[in-house]
């Protein structure tokens, strides 16, 4: 079947950022589907044309023409969201899909998934990769009352829309559900471990042996976005009194955002910039995967209300897991506690740097819980969050509706029994 997958931030390994619709897209070419992806040309340049189009890997990409990052103003990302919309509507309805897949966020991405699916009389699958607009709500970025109504709206306009929904947590399943949505219409599909980015196991090595201040010392890394949401001055503050405990530990910080500079500023005041705490910025995911095979452990950071945390499913997570590499959470969400009872990580303070300090330098220390920790992340890997496993699921549920379509059941959709 043809499968148009919208998805705002679609990129490739090449890139820098997370690879779930790239690797997703690719097992269903594979499956023997031909994949349309419709995205932004993030870093589009003024005067490029308005969409131009590449093949990845069997992957047809269709890149519109919308500069965006995650360092623009609230209202210049509002205004990207809507000007994709716009756009995608009418490229998804002129591929005419057998299946329309979109994945949020933005939630906006509903908009030309439900244009597509109504002008083509083709059905919609929906996946819910954030609580949006519950977590902009309550950390507010919505604060407006008639935008918070709107939003709830568009959420509700999806899910009515839908022929099924895709949740990348059980916690995101429920909150689909509490809306009215048929519970059994619902599939939970987490995010995945791709294991083929970690097979070089050398890179690592070659890694720490260009940098002289690292060498064989023990290593904590973070990777992913520099954002106020995931609390990454917590590095530099973590930095300073592990700095106290063992001045021998690296900690290195992958990425980039709005709070990267807030970071480094921070660390360079408490003294541990280019001394514990090492910013690389912004690298591609192949360098990236290399700091984490280079790592002794790694971090994953949340800050702000519950509702943020509580059901967080984080590339680096899975990116951690994959690599064989237990992972330190300093909040206690869904996947911090997974890690915890399969003894492939742990949970730290979030707020007793000294505490949190403690406890990390003790497990880098510790070589037989190290180990045992490692062995205990890679058989989680295989054994829940196989990339193999969950591309064939969705490919089951995207397989599944098409056939009901093909029944006669036609474009579905849902009325919503509460909300």
């Amino acid at each position: 079947m043809r499968i148009v997958y919208l998805h705002q931030y679609f990129i490739t390994p090449k890139m820098s950022g997370i690879v779930r619709s790239y690797q997703m897209a690719r097992r269903l070419v594979a499956r023997g589907h031909e994949v349309h992806m419709v995205t932004t040309d993030q870093e589009a340049s003024p005067g490029s044309p308005a969409w131009r189009e590449t093949v990845e890997d069997g992957i047809r990409v269709h890149w519109a023409s919308i500069p965006y990052d995650n360092t623009m103003s609230y209202r210049a990302r509002i205004r990207a969201f809507f000007s994709f919309a716009w756009k995608a509507a009418r490229k998804a309805a002129q591929l005419r899909g057998d299946v329309i897949f979109a994945t949020s966020t933005p939630l906006t991405i509903a908009l030309p998934a439900v244009y597509a699916s109504h002008r083509c009389k083709r059905p919609m699958v929906f996946e819910v990769r954030d609580l949006w607009p519950a977590v902009p709500i309550a950390i507010g970025a919505i604060s407006n009352p008639a935008l918070k109504a709107a939003a709830r709206w568009l959420e509700r306009f999806a899910y009515r829309n839908s022929a099924r929904v895709v949740a990348l947590a059980p916690g995101m399943r429920d909150e689909v559900v509490a809306t009215g949505y048929p519970s059994d219409r619902v599939s939970v599909i987490p995010n995945g471990c791709d294991f083929d980015f970690f097979s070089d196991i050398a890179s690592g090595r070659e890694l720490r042996a260009r940098h002289l201040w690292l060498g064989d010392r023990p290593l904590l890394v973070y990777t992913g976005t520099f954002t106020l949401l995931t609390g990454t001055s917590y590095l530099a503050k973590l930095a300073a009194a592990i700095s106290k405990i063992d001045p021998e530990v690296r900690i290195v910080g992958v990425g980039a955002g709005r709070d990267f500079e807030n970071t480094r500023s921070m660390a360079a005041e408490m003294g541990v910039l280019d001394r514990t705490l090492f910013l690389q910025g912004k690298r591609p995911k192949n360098e990236a995967a290399a700091w984490i095979q280079a790592a002794d452990l790694t971090i994953a950071l949340f800050t702000g209300p519950q509702i943020v945390w509580r059901d967080a499913v984080q590339n680096k997570f899975f990116d951690s897991l994959a690599a064989g590499k237990p992972i330190v959470n300093n909040f206690s969400g869904w996947q911090s506690q997974v890690a915890s009872e399969a003894g492939a990580g742990m949970i730290v303070s979030a707020t007793d740097f000294d505490a949190a300090a403690r406890d990390i330098v003790r497990a880098l220390r510790d070589r037989a819980w190290l180990e045992s920790a490692s062995d205990a992340a890679r058989a989680l890997a295989r054994a829940r969050f196989d990339r193999d496993k969950l591309g064939a699921e969705l490919a089951d549920v995207l397989e599944s509706v098409h056939a009901e379509a093909s029944d006669g059941a036609g474009r579905h959709s849902v009325k919503l029994e509460r909300g």
